[in-house]
């Protein structure tokens, strides 16, 4: 009886040590948490910089270690990625309005914009990457469209540095910041940007990947963000920059997807690291990689980098981007009317 009962006994004992030893693999997931970050593709290195000095910070503060899943696409090609199926828990975008579609989808459900900034996080110029030495002597706007002249510019179907690029030209016209091109005159500018887009010889999929093929030797002129610029010269690419006389204000958004954080229990990880991005050793990072930065104080530290711009308009100057949408990237639209032309031009 006695050796029977210390079988069991023994037996049970081996249960429990086994379960322990079952259950000891799930244990560390209390100390670590993996967070998705699905960004437009021209901040990439400043987040993998912005990433590792937030993963010894949350490290520091609560003992959890964080890991990333990191996504770079287009800004509209990553805004449709999550509304068809992309749990981002994160999402860094070139523009608003693809910000606005994750919401009007339902996955965003918290007012986004509710900091300080408006949820705007970075800033930027469209501006002009030319060749050494600019030979062929492009100053501003007026000069895209001389004969023969290669320009690269992205596609706004896919790229949100596209849809500034358009905006920037575009709006230039319409404010009298083109030579020749009268002041409010709705169809000189129209003939204006259909002229440019006669001479657009690539449209990448994203900002990006347009830069890549200047720097490849493609093209005689890219229109593009101005921290592509900077940071490709920092890299050794001789190409300088040429920022026109007027030109519009990139303003690039992040925002929490209520919908991943929830189903993934990150919100708290994730509302951290967008609050993160605001602090002055992430907005230093990103002014290192040629963004213009929301943080005052850091913004004071990289004047001599980012000179003013003489004539610089906001998406307000078209009435928003429920408007800008409809009336310029609409199927209809402006943007649409003049590529159709300018492609059947060049046919």
């Amino acid at each position: 009886m006695k050796t029977k009962t210390l079988l069991v006994t023994l037996l049970a004992s081996l249960a429990l040590t086994l379960g322990a030893c079952a259950a000891a693999p799930s244990e560390p997931a209390a100390d670590q948490v993996n967070l998705i970050l699905g960004a437009y593709t021209t901040p990439r290195e400043a987040y993998g910089e912005i990433i590792a000095l937030f993963q010894d910070y949350w490290l520091a503060e609560t003992g959890q270690t964080v890991t990333f899943e990191e996504s770079y696409l287009g800004s509209g090609a990553q805004s449709r990625a999550v509304v068809e199926g992309f749990e981002a828990d994160v999402v860094a975008l070139s523009l608003e309005a693809d910000i606005n579609r994750i919401q009007e989808a339902g996955l965003i459900t918290h007012d986004w914009k509710a900091n300080d900034y408006q949820g705007i996080v970075t800033s930027s110029v469209v501006s002009f990457a030319v060749r050494e030495g600019n030979p062929l002597g492009i100053s501003d706007w007026a000069d895209l469209t001389q004969p023969d002249l290669e320009i690269l510019t992205p596609n706004p179907n896919t790229s949100g540095g596209a849809m500034w690029n358009i905006l920037a030209l575009y709006g230039a016209a319409l404010r009298g910041g083109v030579a020749g091109v009268p002041v409010d005159d709705p169809a000189a500018a129209f003939e204006f940007l259909t002229q440019v887009l006669q001479n657009v010889s690539v449209m990448d999929k994203g900002a990006r990947d347009s830069i890549l093929n200047f720097e490849m030797g493609i093209g005689d002129l890219a229109i593009t963000y101005e921290n592509e610029i900077l940071v490709g010269r920092q890299t050794g690419q001789t190409y300088e920059r040429v920022i026109p006389t007027s030109t519009i204000l990139i303003q690039n958004p992040v925002a929490v997807v209520d919908a991943s954080v929830d189903k993934h229990g990150t919100r708290e990880v994730a509302e951290a690291f967008v609050n993160f991005l605001y602090t002055p050793e992430a907005q230093a990072v990103f002014a290192e990689h040629g963004l213009r930065v929301v943080n005052l104080d850091v913004a004071g530290q990289f004047e001599e980098d980012y000179p003013p711009v003489e004539d610089l308009f906001t998406i307000d100057y078209f009435g928003g981007w429920e408007v800008i949408m409809q009336d310029i990237f609409g199927e209809d639209g402006i943007y649409n009317q003049a590529i159709a032309l300018a492609q059947g031009d060049a046919r």
